[in-house]
């Protein structure tokens, strides 16, 4: 096939919804298919477009095999509601007469990848002027969250904006998203059964996996004594996260021999890192480069997945991926109701469920994994994450799915 994929992020942003991206990419493109990509420079988590890029201009590179065109992207140092809206409506005018050439290269899908939502017209568009079959895949339900955790607070645009996106997501052929749950939300905004198509995050099971070599030499470098009980939270820190709790949980536990890692970046940053300034017993580190991330997850006790009221069904966090593949037991705030809930109600060896918001109760969830000596790699949730979310298993069943509607619109058996 040839396959033109559309989005903001992309590699090398080494988390987040442009490490799903590359990765999907450099693996079609290994199976032999030609791939194509359109994007933002690398800008992701640290909302600063990285050196060697600019934000300004339009640029062509060969990433891996493929080729990769670069938009001209505004990126707010401090991003607000409006100035998110801005920097997601740049992209999508500035990628779309791009998208629009690509039509002469007649590609046979074009992936749409939310958020932003703004580019899935640009997306179909080309699709049609190609004939090719359109993809849209929904990583977070931008809309609904923004609504949901006020970073668009405008109650009287709320059914004009939702009527825009089902109108959006009726027009592809095919809408994926990466929960049960999420799946049959795209389902009650009006896209049928039969276009609807589960595409969970993965993890690289051959490449994450527990390691207690690299896991003491992690603590080595960090100067973390192997007596102190770690938890760990990586990942984006952005609005959706409310990683306040977490601070507020180690003020409670500051006597305790607890040491809170936030290991990643994003527009929550600095307010956290403000707020800690005097806390001996929270550190924070830059993302770790993919060769130090096993052994990072590895050298922690417990995880935490730390999310806002609300959000639960709307994103589903992709640290997890990772956090199951090396065999991590994780504290995750979330209703028991969303589809977090129910996975870690059905497969308790997981860890716990904490009510989102609550400091008290992570504060108890903290101190139980601590005294309870849980080892830093439980089998049975190593088990889980290859049988459930390995890489190939499920890129394979994405790209059996792209065959099938690619060979229906050509005719081809």
């Amino acid at each position: 096939m040839k396959v033109l994929i559309s989005g903001i992020n992309y590699s090398p942003e080494l988390t987040g919804i442009g490490k799903y991206t590359g990765e999907m990419a450099e693996w079609l493109s290994e199976q032999g298919h030609e791939v194509r990509v359109v994007a933002a420079p690398p800008y992701y988590p640290e909302w600063k477009v990285r050196d060697g890029y600019s934000a300004l201009r339009y640029r062509h590179e060969e990433m891996n095999g493929i080729d990769v065109w670069r938009c001209p992207v505004f990126v707010p140092s401090h991003p607000t509601g409006f100035k998110r809206i801005v920097h997601l409506l740049s992209i999508a005018v500035s990628s779309l007469p791009v998208m629009l050439c690509q039509a002469f290269w007649r590609p046979d899908v074009v992936v749409a990848i939310e958020p932003p939502l703004f580019c899935a017209p640009g997306a179909w568009l080309t699709a049609r002027f190609s004939g090719a079959k359109c993809w849209l895949h929904v990583q977070d339900f931008e809309v609904d969250a923004a609504f949901a955790l006020r970073i668009l607070n405008i109650p009287t645009a709320r059914r004009l904006v939702l009527s825009i996106e089902s109108w959006l997501l009726r027009r592809f052929d095919r809408v994926s998203s990466i929960s049960v749950s999420m799946v049959d939300r795209l389902h009650q905004k009006g896209v049928a059964r039969e276009r609807c198509f589960l595409f969970r995050n993965w993890a690289d099971i051959e490449k994450v996996i527990y390691d207690a070599a690299a896991a003491d030499d992690f603590r080595r470098q960090q100067v973390i004594p192997v007596d102190t009980f770690v938890a760990l939270y990586s990942g984006n820190m952005g609005e959706k996260q409310g990683l306040e709790l977490v601070l507020e949980a180690a003020e409670r536990l500051q006597h305790e021999n607890i040491l809170f890692v936030l290991c990643g970046d994003g527009a929550a940053r600095e307010r956290l890192l403000q707020r800690a300034c005097n806390m001996e017993n929270v550190r924070f580190l830059d993302l770790q480069p993919n060769h130090l991330l096993a052994g990072m997850l590895s050298a922690v006790n417990v995880h935490l997945v730390i999310q806002k009221a609300g959000a639960a069904d709307l994103v589903m966090p992709s640290k997890l991926s990772n956090i199951l593949a090396v065999g991590g037991v994780s504290i995750v705030t979330a209703e028991e109701n969303s589809e977090l809930g129910r996975l870690f109600s059905e497969y308790p060896y997981m860890g716990l469920l904490c009510p989102p918001g609550n400091v008290d109760e992570l504060v108890e969830c903290v101190k139980y994994f601590q005294l309870s000596h849980r080892v830093p790699c439980h089998p049975k949730v190593r088990s889980y994450a290859e049988q459930h979310i390995g890489k190939t298993m499920i890129l394979s069943r994405c790209e059996r799915e792209m065959l099938s509607i690619q060979s229906r619109a050509t005719g081809y058996k």
